[in-house]
């Protein structure tokens, strides 16, 4: 039967816990603020209380028993808790720790301006954003969510779907003033990302064969907007992703043709329950998408 909570020993337990991390009592006391007298009667009673030896003095020092090195990994893992749970509470309020993954372009053209509103609605959730570039191991890297590019199709993942992300060649305005249909295309270099048929698909779309493309190939569709805004180039993008880009005249749309490989999911694993500030972060992208496409019709 376990020991009722309100007779556990608190303040031997953190004596103990504290002696065993710094291999002394002298240095226990010191961290705890307590005499060395306090600490040798807390860890004294302890030992009485359990009816064993937590501790063994020898010319090296102290020395835990089997008992005590039992003990003290179950104690730090409890203080640890503790400690980060109470972390939390900030500026008089409980603060909710979430860790997103998001693919950079989605990051940069459309979460980045939002999050101010965010902060401002949920002040209670310190939402901390790690971008990449659309590979993520959500288990692996420590994150709650993800969001990211694709079909939805991950395994052991649920998956939310954001909005579609239809692509289209865009460039600057001069390369595309040169451009007199689809088929000049094969004059200029065209930037290709890890998605090696978004080029193919495109010009299938067209009903025109695909030329053969020499262009760079980039992992970031912020490094191919880059390259198309100074001249070097034309990249097949997310025209939402752009939209900023587009209406400043830095990018221009040659031809309406888009086509779509793609949507951006929020992302979490199966094996893991929803936490209250997942399902907060989850609503909020949500309403915000609906916020944008209703602007958008209306």
């Amino acid at each position: 039967m376990a020991m009722d909570r309100p007779h556990l020993p608190l303040n031997a337990l953190r004596a103990f816990e504290a002696a065993a991390r710094q291999g002394s009592f002298t240095r226990a006391a010191i961290e705890l603020s307590v005499t060395l007298a306090a600490v040798s009667h807390h860890i004294k009673g302890l030992e009485a209380r359990l009816g064993l030896t937590l501790f063994r003095r020898t010319s090296r020092g102290l020395v835990l028993t089997d008992e005590g090195s039992a003990l003290v990994p179950v104690l730090e893992a409890a203080f640890d808790k503790m400690g980060e749970v109470l972390d939390r509470f900030r500026d008089g309020r409980y603060q909710e720790v979430l860790h997103l993954g998001v693919v950079t372009t989605f990051a940069a053209g459309w979460l980045i301006e939002r999050l101010p509103r965010f902060a401002a609605l949920h002040p209670g959730i310190d939402l901390r954003i790690s971008t990449n570039n659309n590979r993520v191991d959500i288990a692996g890297e420590g994150l709650g969510m993800a969001i990211r590019f694709g079909d939805g199709a991950w395994r052991g993942e649920v998956c939310t779907r954001l909005f579609q992300a239809p692509m289209s060649p865009l460039c600057r305005l001069d390369v595309a003033a040169r451009l007199g249909g689809p088929a000049d295309l094969a004059k200029e270099s065209l930037f290709r990302s890890f998605r090696a048929d978004e080029w193919q698909r495109w010009f299938a779309a067209q009903s025109i064969p695909c030329p053969d493309i020499r262009g760079p190939v980039l992992d970031s569709s912020l490094a191919i907007a880059g390259l198309a805004a100074a001249g070097f180039g034309i990249g097949m993008l997310p025209l939402r992703m752009f939209a900023r880009e587009i209406s400043e005249g830095r990018l221009v749309r040659p031809f309406e043709t888009k086509i779509a490989t793609g949507s951006y999911w929020l992302t979490r694993l199966k094996s893991r329950d929803k936490t209250p500030a997942m399902k907060i972060v989850e609503d909020w992208l949500v309403d915000e998408v609906e916020r944008e496409d209703t602007a958008a019709i209306c």
